[in-house]
């Protein structure tokens, strides 16, 4: 199988921890791209109509692409047991926060990289930058003790998250007030999975 990623992709990042976490590392090719939203590389193009990245092309059958599709794929594929029945539903609502988070950070930069100065708008990155605000609070007031148990992906896109903040908004000190998230960040970011993952530009 080939995952087309990129090593700056905090999604793609979450596939590449999970393919750690799972020994499927010689399972997969990785395959990175260079793409933009203003324009879409070919192979991204071919393997997701909507030129988002990561995608997992498969030996059988088509392509599929989301983050979260591909970690569930891969996660039955190596029974790594990173969605675990028994908490399902707060996994999936813990992974969803992260994606928040996500979104609403790339948002900030996509409007800085591709937008004229002249014509961007501080109250727009003020409110994108109150949903990342909002979202860390919550894990920091309602999510430590999930993410201090048992791994799973809920941790994984959670600690991704908290990553890409670090590498792209530095500048905002998310750290400030958020102690024990950022005292549980700093022990997650140091397994193997995420050392060998860490985001950087091409």
């Amino acid at each position: 199988m080939k995952l087309i990623t990129s090593p700056a992709s905090p999604y793609a990042r979450k596939v590449r921890v999970l393919i750690h976490e799972a020994g499927l590392t010689d399972d997969i090719q990785e395959m990175q791209v260079k793409t933009t939203p203003m324009a879409t590389a070919p192979e991204v193009a071919a393997a997701n109509p909507l030129g988002k990245i990561p995608a997992l092309i498969r030996d059988t059958g088509p392509a599929i692409y989301d983050s979260r599709v591909i970690c569930r794929y891969l996660d039955d594929r190596g029974q790594a047991g990173l969605y675990p029945q028994a908490r399902l539903w707060e996994v999936l609502t813990l992974e969803a926060t992260a994606e928040g988070i996500l979104d609403a950070a790339i948002g900030i930069v996509y409007e800085r990289r591709f937008r004229p100065e002249h014509m961007q708008l501080v109250d727009w990155h003020d409110a994108q930058w109150a949903k990342v605000t909002r979202a860390l609070d919550t894990l920091g007031k309602m999510w430590m003790s999930h993410l201090s148990g048992p791994l799973d992906m809920g941790q994984v896109g959670v600690g991704c998250a908290l990553g890409y903040l670090d590498f792209r908004h530095d500048d905002r000190e998310w750290r400030k007030g958020r102690g024990a998230l950022d005292d549980w960040y700093a022990a997650f970011a140091t397994r193997e999975s995420m050392q060998a993952t860490e985001p950087r530009d091409t």
